[in-house]
């Protein structure tokens, strides 16, 4: 895998994107931005589920006031999503946003344009170009089609208008939903710029077919040490979106949290294994330690197969073994082991 230091280092708020082998996480609120104590209730919960950054939707004038009695009431730096009326980006700044993102397929003047990279440059926040193949500038499309090259050379055209007003503090994204579009895209854009990417399916869909198509995709720009920020879009609860994101950068060691693995079962099967793997799974999700914990169907898929887990269970006629690095340490009843292994857990060093 690439290191992914070789991107610019763009400030949001106290956060850093590009610039470092760590990917930063984010996702965006469900409600009216202007119904303020909604919103600030949203935000401070995705901070706790481990949001770097939250999106807010601009719509109007009240949205984009509401945005500096939100940032008094939470920590987390945010970000607005402005389309069509650059006034709106101008008002989100004088109320202390952290960062600004427009569609350059939907704010053309360039004299609109001008009027955000100077506002954001005197307020030192950056600007997320947020390329959308289902709003390329006609003409762009028209001439290369719908294709990475066309959103490269829609990013390309934007980056350059805020370049000719000295603003650099750039991040680019080129999202599509469809995989190899966004794919090719993030590959082609990775070779062109320098600014950090923000990387993304859109439009993924629900959490099981989205979370399945997002992995798909941004996995493979991962692997290639591409993306610098990353919003995973489902139809589902934002804390979802989060758990999704964290696991997929968690398997290729960009974020660190505990790591549950599981046999698929089979034949020798002999205990109820599915609720276990549940609360096992929901007791890890917050917890401090990055550990490897292994709920296991049999003893031969126990500590055998699953010996490089920090911590296990396999089980057996209406009992089970705890296992540490692969060395049983006891036989438990059915009904202990959830019990016993949280105290595996707890205790682990």
């Amino acid at each position: 895998m690439r290191k992914r230091t070789d991107t610019r280092k763009v400030m949001v708020g106290d956060v850093q994107i590009g610039g470092q082998n760590r990917v930063v996480l984010q996702t965006m609120t469900l409600g009216r931005t202007k119904a303020i104590d909604e919103t600030v209730q949203e935000i401070n919960r995705y901070a706790t589920s481990g949001a770097d950054l939250v999106r807010l939707a601009v719509l109007d004038m009240e949205d984009a006031s509401a945005i500096k009695y939100i940032k008094a009431q939470t920590s987390v730096p945010l970000v607005a999503d402005i389309h069509f009326d650059h006034r709106l980006a101008l008002k989100a700044i004088a109320s202390g946003i952290d960062k600004i993102r427009i569609n350059p397929g939907n704010i053309k003047r360039e004299a609109d344009v001008k009027a955000v990279a100077y506002a954001c440059k005197d307020a030192g926040i950056p600007i997320r170009i947020g390329v959308n193949a289902g709003s390329l500038p006609a003409r762009i499309e028209a001439f290369h089609g719908r294709t990475a090259t066309a959103m490269v050379e829609s990013a390309k055209q934007h980056v350059s208008q805020l370049e000719a007003h000295g603003f650099e503090d750039i991040v680019i994204s080129l999202k599509a939903s469809d995989v190899r579009l966004a794919v090719e895209s993030y590959m082609l854009a990775a070779d062109t710029f320098s600014y950090p990417l923000h990387i993304g399916i859109t439009e993924a869909g629900s959490k099981e077919r989205g979370s399945i198509i997002s992995a798909a995709g941004l996995g493979t720009l991962l692997y290639h040490g591409i993306g610098d920020t990353i919003r995973i879009s489902l139809h589902a609860p934002r804390h979802e979106e989060l758990d999704v994101a964290k696991t997929l950068l968690s398997a290729y060691g960009l974020y660190t949290m505990p790591t549950v693995i599981a046999c698929p079962t089979c034949g020798r099967l002999s205990y109820d294994m599915g609720p276990l793997l549940a609360k096992v799974e929901a007791y890890l999700q917050n917890h401090p330690k990055p550990l490897k914990v292994a709920v296991m169907g049999c003893a031969v898929n126990g500590p055998g197969e699953a010996r490089d887990a920090d911590i296990g269970v396999a089980g057996g006629h209406g009992e089970g073994l705890i296992f540490i690095r692969g060395k049983i340490i006891k036989k438990v009843p059915q009904e202990k082991l959830f019990e016993a292994l949280v105290e595996a857990i707890d205790n682990f060093k």
